[in-house]
């Protein structure tokens, strides 16, 4: 088990009285993301839009956090996160916000508060090229996109 990670949030003017992100259960890979917006903000089939949180993190050197779809709101109304996921790197200080993209065929409006993504903190490696002139054999070789069947 990994241990438990300390990171610290403040809660920006627009979001402060929403909770701060938890854990739907004990289990959850996630902490839900709320929208911070003053008003109700539609998403038209096709359309995309940047949601703001109300909150901003510093996460200790060598962790990343990701901002991921929810489930229900990509599987009942199409709706999901572009750039997903999302990175948000250790050193950055501004607001959380999300983008989200209707795929669905009806308007899609977000309330204030609404859990709308959730955020995944993981920690990173910190990778040193070694340039070779040849990359060693494996079983998959070169065979890309869909070469390991459906």
């Amino acid at each position: 088990m990994i241990e438990n990670t300390t990171v610290a949030v403040v809660r920006l003017a627009n979001g402060l009285d929403i909770d701060l992100p938890s854990y739907g259960t004990i289990d959850s890979a996630g902490v839900d993301l709320m929208a911070a917006i003053d008003k109700s903000y539609v998403i038209n089939a096709g359309e995309r839009g940047l949601i703001a949180t109300g909150i901003a993190i510093a996460l200790p050197s060598g962790f990343e956090a990701q901002i991921r779809p929810r489930s229900g709101l990509a599987l009942k109304y199409g709706i999901t996160c572009l750039n997903a996921p999302g990175t948000i790197d250790a050193d950055y200080r501004g607001e959380i916000g999300v983008i989200l993209i209707n795929h669905g065929n009806e308007k899609f409006t977000i309330e204030r508060g609404q859990r709308i993504a959730q955020l995944v903190i993981s920690p990173v490696a910190k990778l040193t090229w070694n340039e070779v002139d040849n990359l060693p054999d494996s079983n998959r070789g070169v065979a890309g996109f869909g070469s390991t069947g459906i």
